[in-house]
């Protein structure tokens, strides 16, 4: 071999190995973050979104099993869906990766970089919702958590690119589901419905999310975006067999929480011109649907795809084979299919979902 050609082999190796470590796994550096519209998006809520914290917890809510999963690329993951949750999905569309459970033992260093996923079956804006399924992350105990992952990413990046990181971050909190379902319309359970009226529920839900929601921008974080309640007597479990119509009593009772989670996202906004606080219409997006559900290819949307009516998949169940014409996956969460319809509507939903802006141009600022 020439001298020549050696210097050539050299030159392309080295080109090579440049390329290689140039776009390998990297901790996140200033000019990094200056690239990237997002550096991370942390995840807060209950089973909606939930990526596998209760596989770790000592909790009877849990979905690490088939037929959960059936149509996932992990399999039963822990996700409560037979496929990806919409936090999965806007990951894919801000090109990130799946959000490790906080946890999972596996979620450290590098893993957490992109953000971390505290979201927990059975979880409630209170602590006490959900404790009839065991141990669950309450939405307090979330934002505990979250407090945790800062203290490791403080020993990976400095102070200075630490505040850039955190103010590119996007939050995504789901609360207040759990609340009604399982607390407040569990009058045998819970006692709250017997001390307050739906309105004085709704604002003792605000008053405690506020807090949090506050504790969360003390700490740094600066875009968050706020889901609100779905209309959850229209779902299979509120329903239950056999009924075609939803529960406008459970449905009426949502609305004070809703507008209530509007006006507060008005309110954060103009006391905080640092940050961006972005309210979604789950009702209104999950309602469309409902109205008009051969416009999104949807046949059935009154009842689950798996499980009886009421409650959630059992082991080994055999789900309905035609599961992309189905709203419902099981008693309580909706299919990969709606899924993919939410999420789309929380990236780029016009105002009448997203207000003041989606997600997409949350991402950007």
């Amino acid at each position: 071999m020439g001298l020549t050609m050696k210097y050539y082999c050299i030159a392309t190796l080295l080109l090579v190995l440049h390329f290689v470590l140039s776009n390998s796994i990297k901790l996140p550096s200033q000019e990094g973050l200056e690239s990237s519209p997002v550096s991370a998006m942390f995840a807060f809520g209950d089973s909606i979104i939930d990526t596998g914290n209760n596989n770790f917890l000592g909790s009877v809510a849990k979905s690490n099993y088939w037929p959960y999963g059936c149509d996932f690329n992990q399999g039963p993951s822990g996700r409560f869906c037979n496929g990806r949750t919409v936090v999965d999905i806007l990951g894919d569309k801000l090109g990130m990766p799946y959000l490790p459970a906080f946890a999972d033992p596996a979620s450290a260093g590098l893993r957490i970089t992109r953000g971390v996923n505290y979201a927990s079956a059975g979880a409630g804006i209170l602590d006490e919702t959900g404790r009839h399924w065991g141990e669950r992350f309450s939405l307090s105990q979330q934002v505990l958590n979250f407090e945790k992952t800062l203290d490791q990413l403080r020993n990976i990046m400095s102070g200075r690119n630490m505040t850039r990181y955190l103010e590119k971050s996007v939050a995504l909190l789901a609360f207040g589901s759990n609340d009604y379902i399982n607390n407040y319309l569990m009058p045998s359970m819970y006692d709250s419905s017997f001390h307050y009226k739906p309105p004085e529920f709704a604002n003792l839900l605000l008053n405690h999310y506020v807090r949090q929601l506050l504790a969360l921008y003390n700490v740094g974080l600066r875009k968050f975006f706020l889901v609100g309640l779905a209309p959850l007597g229209c779902i299979p479990n509120q329903r239950g067999t056999g009924q075609p119509r939803c529960l406008d009593s459970v449905n009426q009772m949502l609305g004070t929480f809703n507008e209530g989670l509007r006006s507060l996202v008005q309110q954060l906004n103009a006391n905080h011109p640092s940050a961006i606080f972005v309210y979604f219409n789950a009702y209104g997006a999950l309602g469309d649907i409902l109205n008009n559900p051969a416009t999104y290819g949807f046949s059935v949307i009154d009842r689950a795809c798996c499980g009886l009516g009421q409650i959630t998949c059992i082991p080994s169940a055999i789900p309905c084979p035609n599961r992309n014409e189905y709203l419902f996956w099981d008693a309580y969460h909706t299919t990969e299919a709606a899924n993919s319809v939410l999420a789309q509507r929380v990236f780029a939903g016009p105002p009448s979902d997203c207000y003041p802006i989606n997600l997409q141009q949350l991402a950007l600022i």
